[in-house]
């Protein structure tokens, strides 16, 4: 017969919890209006529809 790892102390109710917790920590991504075209992107990126960051234009977009 196989053994399975059996714990050697029991997990308390408190440690337990706290895991369980961290999955509600979880949140969307921050996203902010371009403000140029007024497309949603990431703070501090460059724009992948206009190609503009802070400003001034950094990449050329292709249609």
């Amino acid at each position: 017969m196989a053994k399975h790892p059996v714990p050697k102390k029991k997990v308390s109710k408190s440690r337990r919890d706290i895991r369980r917790a961290a999955v509600s920590t979880l949140t969307a991504p921050t996203l902010i209006k371009c403000a140029n075209c007024g497309a949603k992107i990431p703070p501090h990126a460059v724009c992948n529809s206009c190609g503009y960051y802070a400003g001034k234009k950094v990449l050329e977009i292709q249609a």
